[in-house]
Order: structure tokens, then sequence, then C-alpha cells
């Protein structure tokens, strides 16, 4: 499991552009999100920093989150 902090996602059309992002590398992830706490969960074969570039590219500012 991933878990990346998104500070720039705040509502339900962000989340879908985050998703739309993770999905470009990986389209079987499976995705959680949560807006209260601006975090993503993906559950994925790929790399995480392969990952963490998606969002980059996709103008989010992730950062993984460890523990």
């Amino acid at each position: 499991m991933h878990r990346f902090r998104i500070t720039n996602m705040n509502c339900g059309g962000c989340a879908k552009g985050v998703t739309a992002s993770l999905r470009q590398v990986d389209p079987q992830a499976e995705i959680d999100i949560k807006l209260d706490t601006r975090e993503a969960s993906v559950k994925s074969t790929m790399d995480t920093a392969r990952l963490e570039q998606a969002l980059r590219d996709g103008g989010w500012q992730a950062e993984r989150i460890t523990a």
C-alpha cells in the first residue's frame, strides 16, 4: 500500500484529478481518497516513486507518507 499527502487536493473534483493521474500509470490501481486529511492510499504493483511522479506530473503537491 502506498500513501500520499496531497496538499492541494481540496474537493471532489480534485479527488477525481488525483485518481486520473494515478490511473494513467496503473489503470488497475485501487485508490482510496480521504479529502478531510488530503490523503490518497493506493494499492498498486507500481513503484512508489513512479506513482508519486505521476501525481506531480498531474500538478499535485504530493509527498509520501511513511509509517
